[in-house]
C-alpha cells in the first residue's frame, strides 16, 4: 500500500474503511514479512491521523487508540507490528503532555510514523552490511521462508564479490521460500530449492544457516516461520553455524515481564483443501504459523546495532524499551491471544 497515493484516500474516504482494509491485508497475509507488516500497520496509523475528521485532540487520541487495537488484533505473533504501533502511540502520548491541540497531535503521529518507516528500512541495509561479513567465498548456505534482512545479508555478500550457493526451503504451507529463491536467483546466486523435510539430507553440506525473525524474546529465543526450530536443531547437531538477521524493533519487551510469546495458528485450508476438510471432517488439521528456536541453538543475531549473542537480547530490549511501564505493555496486549487460549 502506497500511503501517499491519493487514490487510496479517494477510495477510502472514511477512516474506518481504509483502516479495515489495512487490517485485512495483514490478517490475510496479502502483506507478508515482519518488517512489511510493521510498516503497513504504521502507515495505516499515519493515514488515520492525517485524514481524521476529529474535532479536537481528545477525539483524535480516542480514534488512534481504537485504530491501534484493531491493527494489533491482526497478527498476534508479530512483535514488529506491536512495537511499530507502540513507537507511534508513545510519541503521540508525549506530545499530548505538552498540548492536546488537534494539529499538534496529528503532526506527532504523522512524524512518528514517517520516522519509524524510514528507520526500519535503513535497519535492513545496515544488517546486510554487517551480516554479509560473516559469509565467505565458497560457502554453502541454507535459508528458510522469506526475510528481507536475511536476503539483504546474502545480496550484500554477493555484491561485494563473495561467491557462494544457497539451499532454499520452499517453506510450506504458503511457500514463501519460493519468493526468496526467485530473488536470489535473479541476482545470479546459485540456488537449489528443496522441500522443508529435506533439510536434514543436505545439512552436512551447509556451512551456515541464515534466517530472519518475526520476534526475539528477552532470553534470546527466536520466533520465526514454522520449521525454523527444526532446521536450527539439525544445524546444532551438524555443528553448522545458525545466524539470525533481525531488526531490533522485533525484540519483545513483553517477554521481560514473563509474557509467553504468542504462536499464531492459521486456517486449516492453507494446508489442505476445503473439500478435503468437508470429506474427512473427523481429521483435525493444525497449522501453527511459527515456532520458537531456543537460544542455545542460535549462534549469533545480526542487528542494525551490531552482532550480539542471543543472551544479549535482554540488554537490547532494556536499551530500547526500558522506560515502558507494565501498564503500557498490558494496554497493547488487549487483543493478543496466547497459544493456550486457542
Amino acid at each position: 500500500m502506497a500511503v501517499e497515493d491519493i487514490s487510496f484516500v479517494v477510495v477510502y474516504l472514511n477512516n474506518a474503511k481504509f483502516l479495515e482494509k489495512a487490517a485485512s491485508d495483514i490478517e490475510s497475509m496479502r502483506v507478508r514479512g515482519a518488517g512489511n507488516i510493521a510498516r503497513h500497520a504504521v502507515s495505516a496509523m499515519r493515514m488515520v491521523a492525517k485524514y481524521s475528521r476529529a474535532k479536537d485532540g481528545k477525539a483524535l487520541m480516542i480514534e488512534l487508540e481504537a485504530a491501534a487495537k484493531r491493527i494489533l488484533s491482526t497478527r498476534p505473533t508479530a512483535v514488529s507490528l506491536a512495537n511499530g504501533i507502540r513507537y507511534v502511540m508513545y510519541r503521540v502520548k508525549i506530545a499530548s503532555m505538552g498540548s492536546m491541540d488537534l494539529e499538534v497531535l496529528r503532526s506527532a503521529a504523522v512524524a512518528a510514523a514517517d520516522e519509524f518507516i524510514e528507520e526500519s528500512i535503513k535497519a535492513v541495509d545496515r544488517i546486510g552490511e554487517i551480516g554479509s561479513r560473516r559469509i565467505r567465498n565458497g560457502d554453502v548456505l541454507l535459508t528458510h521462508c522469506h526475510s528481507a534482512a536475511a536476503v539483504e545479508v546474502m545480496r550484500r555478500a554477493w555484491m561485494d564479490g563473495r561467491r557462494f550457493s544457497v539451499y532454499v526451503t520452499e517453506t510450506r504451507p504458503r511457500f514463501q521460500g519460493r519468493e526468496t529463491a526467485i530473488i536470489l536467483s535473479s541476482l545470479g546466486i546459485p540456488v537449489t530449492l528443496i522441500v522443508d523435510s529435506a533439510a536434514r539430507y543436505f545439512m552436512n553440506d551447509v556451512d551456515r544457516v541464515v534466517v530472519g525473525a518475526d520476534a526475539v524474546a528477552a532470553n534470546g529465543a527466536v520466533v520465526n516461520k514454522i520449521g525454523t526450530s527444526t532446521i536450527a536443531t539439525l544445524a546444532h547437531e551438524a555443528r553448522t553455524q545458525f545466524m539470525v538477521a533481525s531488526e531490533t524493533y522485533k525484540f519483545s519487551p513483553e517477554t521481560v515481564m514473563g509474557e509467553l510469546v504468542t504462536v499464531e495458528e492459521r486456517d486449516a485450508s492453507e494446508v489442505v483443501s476445503k473439500n478435503f476438510l468437508r470429506k474427512y471432517s473427523k481429521i483435525r488439521v493444525r497449522n501453527p504459523a511459527f515456532d520458537i528456536t531456543p537460544p542455545e541453538y542460535v549462534d549469533l543475531i545480526v542487528t542494525e546495532r551490531g552482532v550480539i549473542p542471543p543472551q544479549g537480547a535482554i540488554m537490547v530490549i532494556h536499551e530500547l524499551f526500558g522506560s515502558i511501564q507494565q501498564d503500557e505493555l498490558l494496554k497493547y496486549q488487549t487483543y493478543r491471544i496466547t497459544e493456550d487460549q486457542q
